[in-house]
């Protein structure tokens, strides 16, 4: 049976330690933690997880050691995205295997293919693993746009259950939110942290979230006061976050994020290159802003 995938759900950052190497150790801590503050769902090596540059055994590794920690307590969803259909499989397959709760996978990058191409990738992938698979669009960072048409097409697919959306265009998500009322699993979730209570309040099922690295609770809350429609309770917390979600992304993701969970004593001070720790100009004002919510 499914497991039921709504809330918020984190795109868990990917522990390492100073000589570059994954932290098992504080993985499984991190995921503990999470459990406890209420988080919905873990992400394991999306985007914000450094896919880009953990190699395979890694990244199997990575889903592994999740899925073992995580014991069925909450979903695991998978990141296994690639721009390489072939690749993209051999990874969905592994993650089926390992006992992976649904894979998320991002429109393949760089290589920018037409809507036609997306729906052959989705639909081989779906016809390839018996894994439920989410859809993730992120044009500013893969260059490549899945339009609402599209996603309506792919839904079509029993082993399409969902979308994870990062572009915040009003039109867009009503659209996927009616593709998501006219089918019943198929699930919406905002990918972008400063909109994610308008979407929600839209009639979005959840968020997948950066922010929820390090305030897991806060987002939760206002994930559940939305569902129980305490929409003020949820404005004033969500408010309370608007700076930090603004600060989450002076740098490249994860790089500020990755910062504070270190701050916090979360994770070690270590990210893998091209990515480089936060500079030191845009310490200061998310050391502010940690004291000012609480999180040190």
């Amino acid at each position: 049976m499914m497991q039921v995938l709504n809330g918020s759900l984190v795109a868990l950052i990917t522990p390492m330690l100073k000589n570059g190497e994954v932290d098992f150790i504080s993985l499984g801590k991190l995921i503990d933690w999470h459990i406890d503050e209420g988080t919905n769902g873990i992400v394991s090596v999306g985007t914000t997880g450094e896919s880009a540059t953990v190699n395979v055994n890694e990244h199997i590794k990575i889903i592994e050691h999740t899925v073992k920690h995580v014991n069925k307590r909450i979903p695991v969803i998978a990141g296994t995205g690639a721009n390489s259909t072939s690749e993209a499989i051999d990874l969905t397959k592994e993650a089926s295997d390992l006992g992976a709760d649904f894979s998320l996978i991002v429109t393949p990058y760089y290589n920018k293919p037409t809507q036609k191409g997306l729906i052959e990738h989705y639909f081989k992938l779906a016809d390839s693993a018996a894994i439920p698979q989410i859809l993730y669009n992120v044009p500013s960072r893969t260059a490549c746009d899945l339009l609402p048409s599209t996603a309506k097409v792919l839904s079509d697919h029993e082993n399409i259950v969902g979308i994870k959306e990062a572009v915040n265009e009003k039109e867009r998500i009503k659209e996927l939110i009616d593709i998501g009322k006219s089918k019943q699993n198929f699930k919406i979730f905002s990918g972008d942290d400063p909109t994610f209570f308008d979407f929600l309040k839209m009639g979005g099922d959840g968020v997948i979230s950066v922010a929820a690295n390090v305030i897991p609770r806060s987002i939760s809350s206002i994930c559940r006061h939305v569902s129980e429609n305490n929409i003020s309770q949820a404005k004033k917390l969500n408010e309370d976050n608007n700076n930090l979600y603004e600060l989450l992304f002076v740098e490249s993701n994860p790089i500020p994020v990755k910062w504070i969970a270190y701050k916090m004593g979360l994770v070690e001070n270590s990210i893998r290159l091209p990515l480089t720790i936060l500079d030191e100009q845009y310490q200061e004002n998310i050391i502010s802003e940690m004291l000012k919510l609480e999180m040190i």
